[in-house]
């Protein structure tokens, strides 16, 4: 079983009076910053100067251009987004490495694909938490906390892996670290995010099924969706089990979805998947959204504005209106 560290295993002492520089204030960066300042930790902030950098210093952050924030922090860590963080990083973090230095992200994308190589001679660990940024502070401040990944790629100062679990604790993983790798923490991710976007595109197809078949749009959308019965069936799943939770469901429901469920689940679509799951091992996946970006985003576009477009949204709106969201 993959090795679980506990509280008893965290030691905030590790990091404690040393400056830990949150280079991006976006969705993770803002919850990651405030919950290490919240657990008593030394945070600056380093941002461009636009909204983001308005919002740190507004939350009482000592906010810095990315080059001084990388240059004052003993541990860097790197908050953006993953086709930004290789020139900001090439350009403002590097040159201001020091020995002993940690640096630290919560994506494992841009070292497991080599499009950012650190000095030999610093701590470069992974902290990610399992949760969306707006959870990441909600479960800090409710106090239930949340799992995140470490691991220690690089270990410059002999104690890496004890800082990784230091920051977890610092950022609330009060459930715990679990053991992991810069690159599964890549697989994983990208394989959920492909994924995710295959039930978008599925929940769309059954849509457009459904009105096919004569059934109003409202009823369509609030039976697939946006009645939140299915948002609490998977809640139950992480609760109580993916297959225990059928308890719940009628007789009916469960002989339908054991029936027709095991159908999406063949030979064909068990080929995709491992289709996905070794493009991004091979780093396809990796070197086609490279092209994409500098191309300037062609099909990214396209494909946004088709999703859009589709008639999907406009159900969506007058479900909203006679749901008063």
């Amino acid at each position: 079983m993959t090795k679980i560290y506990t509280r008893k295993d965290m030691n905030l002492d590790l990091v404690r009076g040393r400056t830990i520089s949150v280079i991006g204030y976006g969705n993770q960066g803002r919850s990651q910053a405030l919950n290490l300042r919240d657990s008593g930790l030394n945070v600056t902030v380093g941002n461009i100067e636009d909204e983001y950098a308005e919002q740190a210093a507004e939350d009482g952050f000592d906010v810095h251009c990315i080059e001084a924030a990388a240059a004052k922090g003993d541990v860097v860590h790197v908050l953006l987004p993953d086709e930004v963080a290789p020139q900001v990083y090439s350009r403002d973090i590097h040159g201001g490495l020091a020995k002993d230095n940690a640096l630290c992200f919560s994506s494992g994308y841009n070292i497991t694909y080599g499009y950012i190589r650190p000095p030999k001679f610093i701590d470069l660990i992974l902290v990610a938490p399992r949760m969306g940024g707006a959870d990441v502070r909600a479960r800090f401040l409710d106090g239930s906390g949340f799992l995140s990944l470490v691991g220690a790629e690089q270990d410059g100062s002999g104690q890496a892996l004890p800082i990784a679990i230091a920051i977890a604790l610092g950022v609330g993983s009060t459930q715990g670290a679990l053991m992991s790798s810069f690159r599964e923490e890549t697989i994983v991710d990208l394989f959920g995010e492909q994924l995710q976007g295959m039930g978008l595109f599925t929940a769309q197809l059954a849509f457009e099924t459904l009105v096919e078949a004569g059934c109003s749009p409202e009823a369509s959308l609030l039976e697939l969706y946006m009645s939140q019965e299915v948002a609490d069936d998977w809640r139950n799943c992480a609760r109580s089990g993916l297959w225990k939770q059928l308890r719940g469901h009628s007789t009916t429901s469960q002989y339908g979805q054991l029936t027709r469920g095991a159908s999406a689940a063949g030979k064909q679509t068990r080929e995709l998947f491992k289709k996905i799951v070794s493009d991004i091992q091979s780093g396809a996946f990796a070197s086609e959204w490279m092209q994409e970006q500098k191309k300037e985003f062609p099909l990214f576009q396209k494909l946004t504005k088709q999703s859009l477009s589709h008639p999907i949204n406009k159900a969506e709106d007058d479900v909203r209106r006679i749901l008063n969201r």
